[in-house]
């Protein structure tokens, strides 16, 4: 089963790997043709790492194909006073008596550094769906878990700034 992306997630997709072929893939070659000529290739390390760089931007325009390729198209609609991808959430852990804002994500872009949670995480499965005032319990480990109180939800759907995660 392949990633959850939105049509978003797709669009940014497909631009990074149209920039990498026609941008960072020629760039890379022209920086590869500099190093190769400069000589005795067993002890150059601008070649080494010219075709190092040429070789992880080839990996990663075959992982995102293969992600495309494979993915599943969720929606990023929800009702209004329930919790879907893109919104800003304010949860209420019991047991830390703590309040943290995440806004939930699909998984290419999570990011919990920043508050980014992916869908597919315990606490973004636990409380997708739910309605502010509900009680969540968030599983972490089978049947054990802990408690979180949804208080606050709020549309945002500009995920513009996002970025992809890396792999």
């Amino acid at each position: 089963m392949g990633e959850q992306l939105t049509k978003s997630d797709v669009e940014k997709i497909k631009e990074e790997i149209e920039y990498r072929k026609l941008v960072v893939r020629k760039r890379e070659l022209e920086a590869v043709k500099e190093a190769r000529a400069q000589g005795d290739l067993s002890e150059n390390f601008e070649y080494k790492a010219a075709k190092q760089d040429k070789n992880r931007n080839e990996s990663r325009i075959r992982y995102l194909e293969k992600m495309l390729k494979h993915a599943r198209i969720v929606t990023d609609d929800s009702k209004d006073d329930e919790v879907g991808i893109n919104n800003t959430v304010a949860v209420y852990f019991e047991e830390d008596d703590e309040t943290e804002t995440y806004r939930l994500v699909t998984s290419v872009r999570g990011n919990s550094m920043q508050g980014l949670i992916s869908i597919e995480s315990p606490m973004g499965k636990a409380i997708r769906g739910h309605k502010a005032g509900d009680r969540v319990l968030v599983k972490t480990n089978g049947d054990e878990g802990y408690y979180v109180v949804i208080k606050e939800i709020v549309k945002t759907t500009d995920d513009s700034q996002d970025t992809l995660r890396r792999y």
